[in-house]
């Protein structure tokens, strides 16, 4: 998926009926000759381990979707860390990650056919019911057309596919006619007005209601859209024309890719991230293989296998070659310009490249599958997860991770394609992480940043639809599963479209007539056959033998060695082009490089110097290509150094009874005191300071002595505060924001500056909160007067907190806190903090404008009303804080929507909002499911 995450793959690659000298290699075909293979060279796991992990994914599952009925449903989402439903309009907007909601229990729909893989048939005819009882598709809500295709289509048409399966099978679904069918049918019609373009390219959303052209609708004005986001209809509207026979949604989904194809740059054969849906015109033209991209090309191999067109397998092999030519620079995966496919067009990779080695499993390409399939598990080993997006010698780029399942996909069909059970090895990893870093009590609750394990309040829909889909089956005998998954192709979101709809309702035209294909090397062409001697030669140790070299390649990397050099810089003995990180403007050789680059020097008059570029005035085109890869180091160059001037998020840890560390709140640092990257973390009890600002002498030094103080922003510099709470005896301080309402998932994080004077006599951490999580903090003191914590700059493992916690039960049976082990029955009167999510990353690039906060004279900001969060960006305070300058570290800005009214009479859309004792005692449940889990009995 290319915006909000999802899956690719095909359960079985290519339908019996297609002709095998044009087929994708077969994964049931391949796991034949490898498995001998294999074992020979790792260990293989027992049948009883993979059964065990794969009870541990029902468990999870059970988890997840337990929870989402209980205290979402029928809202699209959950929200994990507040234990309620997300409705659309009820919550702040995200921005386009809220495209994907439509009030249509997405979730549930998204849900259905993982059900029945995971053999719950029960579950899946009562889950079938809901959704034709409560779900109304005419909501007045603008959602993307992407991602109700792929989700809310796909699991319509998943959830038919085999709901029709169980009731040929004679015990199961008996009473079924096609309604699931028919939901799929009205809901395709609904998405049909998008394609009123003249290009037959749909707009990137449209209103259930009414659709694009009415007043009402508020959507229809836009022109852009993604080329995934485009390209990625053709199996859902295929399989719905295959199923009902109304020809019409396969026709515009295969105009779209006609388009599509057309507008490819001839010379590279590669397509850009984004196109006007109007003029054709490319609108981004960097290319790659992640977001924005991805599922175009999956859709395109996946459309030859399900329909049989061999236009389709010709497109995408011509698209192959130029990927495997100009981005894949092994392990890597790296964005080139269309029109100038040697450069590349940034030094990091997202997240959503991780479903390609599993396309590449189908395509037979098997080596740069394993090999970047192996980069990618070096980069979640060091970080648990795989952040959103990582550098070339693999930094953070971005640090999020909403659970995305596509390096588990990547892994089950490398596994099916060979074997080896190393792949069942790094399918256990990505259990023990989940339970370990992401699950919460009211579910799986997605990592705001992988650097400190802090939790964003989200649990996509794709998550339950896709994760433990790839999970299960990757620890699953043929048996353990109640259908034969080898006759089912998967879609981008890991719906299952039966193979046989190949040969059904066939009255689209199949030749292609949009244009003549360029003539490739052949050799491309040599993985287009099952040919198992040429996937999987005589060795055992073959994909150990290419895993191998890239054990240490993250902890090893250099940048340096891994951006592409042209090699015409280097014919001839002639000197490497100049790079940004060489440049002094000062030496008059590199100015004169500049100018046969066509790269002017302009010296403005703040002191600053200016680079612009004019390709024209270049001595050569390998000079001016040479320009623009200059200037594009120095952007990135200057944009890294600015970063490395700011400091990296913090955590605040609750790690005491009954959080034991489940609760990890985002906090920004301090550019005085002690530096806790540096030093060993800070644990112990928090108590409020008196007075509660902070400014002036406390006068409960006994109360923070030996103790975190928590104080409140303003009235004085965020130095004064921490200088008072030291000479107080307290061992570090947490700040928490005075404008109600802030919180870290809606406004951009900060750094706490110093007073201008020397700050080397502050040796204590300091942290700040924004209100909603210190709101968190402040609700659990209510709770229960001794709250512990702890400051860090990551994130502390769950389970050495409960180590330590039991260690001290032992040594102190009865302790004072004896009054914390109160049942959850007899805790009242506490409020429910509500979580938010932030904005997809993709935002975060493109509307990123770093804001500070200044210093201003001494007032009385007490007896000044709170500023009206309406009134002001997020995150924007007024001057009348004296806190101090604040840096932002995220640079996330929040677009504001309208709240939209729900149009669904039958469904009750009101939050369900659970009081903290009902909260608490899925805490004491989950942190028993965990012990069990320590000792190996779950």
């Amino acid at each position: 998926m290319s915006e909000a995450g999802g899956g690719r793959g095909c359960g079985s690659p290519v339908p019996q009926r297609a002709p095998w000298s044009l087929v994708a290699t077969t994964a049931a075909l391949c796991l034949v000759t490898a498995t001998s293979m294999w074992t020979a060279g790792a260990a293989p796991m027992s049948r009883e381990e993979k059964q065990k992990l794969g009870n541990q994914v029902l468990e999870m599952f059970d988890h997840a979707y337990g929870n989402y009925m209980e205290h979402a449903y029928p809202a699209d989402e959950l929200m994990p860390l507040t234990c309620r439903g997300r409705v659309r309009g009820q919550e702040p907007s995200r921005g386009d990650v809220d495209d994907a909601l439509g009030k249509f229990s997405l979730t549930l729909i998204d849900s259905l056919d993982t059900l029945v893989v995971l053999n719950k048939t029960k579950e899946f005819e009562d889950a079938v019911r809901k959704v034709l009882r409560d779900v109304n598709l005419d909501n007045d809500v603008v959602v993307s057309v992407f991602e109700t295709n792929i989700r809310v289509l796909g699991g319509l048409l998943g959830g038919h596919s085999l709901a029709i399966m169980l009731k040929e099978k004679g015990e199961y679904m008996q009473w079924y006619n096609d309604e699931l069918l028919q939901m799929a049918k009205q809901l395709g019609y609904k998405l049909l007005p998008a394609f009123n373009t003249t290009s037959g390219l749909p707009y990137p959303r449209i209103n259930l209601k009414f659709g694009i052209r009415k007043p009402e609708a508020r959507t229809g004005t836009e022109t852009d859209t993604c080329t995934a986001c485009a390209g990625t209809l053709i199996l859902e509207f295929a399989a719905l024309s295959r199923f009902t026979g109304a020809t019409i949604f396969e026709e515009y989904a295969r105009k779209a890719l006609d388009f599509l194809w057309e507008k490819r740059q001839r010379s590279s054969n590669l397509v850009g991230v984004t196109i006007n849906i109007h003029t054709g015109d490319w609108v981004r033209k960097d290319s790659g293989v992640g977001a924005g991209i991805d599922s175009y090309y999956e859709y395109l191999l996946k459309a030859y296998v399900l329909l049989g067109d061999d236009s389709f397998l010709e497109r995408f092999n011509t698209h192959y070659d130029a990927i495997m030519r100009y981005i894949s620079q092994p392990p890597l995966l790296l964005d080139v310009h269309i029109h100038k496919p040697m450069l590349n067009a940034r030094t990091w990779m997202d997240a959503l490249l991780a479903f390609f080695p599993g396309l590449q499993v189908l395509k037979g390409d098997i080596r740069p599958a394993i090999e970047t399939h192996e980069m990618l598990y070096q980069v979640i080993k060091k970080h648990n997860f795989l952040p959103e997006a990582f550098t070339t010698d693999f930094r953070v780029h971005w640090a999020q991770h909403p659970l995305r399942p596509e390096f588990a996909e990547s892994t089950y069909f490398l596994y099916k394609a060979t074997g080896d059970p190393y792949y069942l090895e790094v399918g256990k990893t990505l259990i023990e992480n989940l339970n370990k870093y992401a699950r919460v009590p009211c579910g799986f609750a997605a990592m705001k940043d992988v650097r400190t394990g802090s939790h964003e309040d989200r649990m996509d829909s794709f998550f339950l639809a896709e994760m433990f889909k790839y999970l299960y089956l990757l620890f699953a005998d043929k048996e353990d599963i109640i259908f034969d998954i080898e006759d089912y192709i998967f879609t981008t979101e890991a719906h299952l479209l039966p193979l046989w709809l190949s040969t059904t309702n066939q009255s689209i035209s199949k030749k292609n007539t949009t244009s003549e294909y360029i003539e490739l090397d052949d050799s491309n062409f040599d993985w287009t056959c099952p040919n198992t001697q040429i996937l999987f030669p005589n060795d055992p140790l073959y994909a150990q033998s290419i895993r191998e070299p890239l054990k240490n390649v993250v902890d090893k990397s250099c940048p340096r060695g891994i951006i592409r050099v042209r090699e015409e810089s280097f014919r001839s003995g002639a000197k490497p082009p100049l790079r940004a990180r060489d440049f002094m403007a000062t030496n008059p050789e590199h100015l004169e490089i500049l100018k046969k680059m066509g790269v002017s020097l302009i010296h403005l008059k703040d002191g600053r110097v200016q680079l612009v570029q004019h390709a024209i005035q270049a001595a050569s085109s390998i000079d001016a290509e040479d320009g623009l890869r200059f200037m594009q180091e120095m952007i990135e160059l200057s944009s890294q150094q600015q970063k490395e001037q700011q400091l990296p998020p913090r955590a605040v840890q609750i790690v005491s009874h009954p959080f034991f560390g489940r609760v990890v709140l985002t906090a920004g640092p301090a550019q005085f005191g002690l530096d806790l990257s540096k030093h060993k973390e800070t644990r112990g009890f928090v108590a409020s300071s008196k007075p509660y600002n902070g400014c002036s002498e406390l006068t409960n030094p006994e109360a923070v002595m030996g103790k975190i103080a928590l104080i409140q922003r303003g009235q004085c510099m965020f130095a004064e505060k921490a200088r008072n709470i030291q000479n107080a005896g307290a061992i570090g301080g947490i700040v928490i924001d005075d404008n109600e309402g802030s919180s870290s998932d809606t406004a951009p994080l900060f750094q706490m500056a110093g007073d201008g004077k020397d700050t080397d006599d502050i040796t204590i951490p300091m942290l700040f909160l924004f209100s909603k999580e210190g709101s968190i903090l402040l609700d659990a003191i209510r709770e229960y007067e001794e709250v512990e914590v702890l400051l860090s700059d990551k994130a502390r493992d769950r389970a050495a907190i409960l180590k330590d916690a039991e260690t001290e039960n032992e040594e102190q049976p009865f302790s004072e806190n004896d009054s914390q082990n109160q049942s959850a029955e007899q805790m009242a009167g506490s409020q429910e903090a509500d979580l938010v999510d932030q904005e997809s990353p993709g935002e975060s690039a493109l509307n990123s404008h770093p804001e500070s906060s200044s210093p201003a004279a001494t007032d009385n900001a007490a007896s000044a009303p709170p500023p009206d969060p309406s009134s002001a960006p997020a995150g924007n305070h007024a001057p009348s804080s004296l806190d101090g300058e604040c840096t932002d570290l995220d640079n996330q800005l929040q677009e504001q929507s309208e709240t939209e009214e729900d149009s669904s009479p039958n469904v009750s859309w009101g939050k369900k909002v659970q009081p903290i004792d009902f909260i608490l005692a899925d805490w004491n449940e989950d942190i028993e499911a965990f012990d069990m889990m320590e000792k190996g009995e779950l």
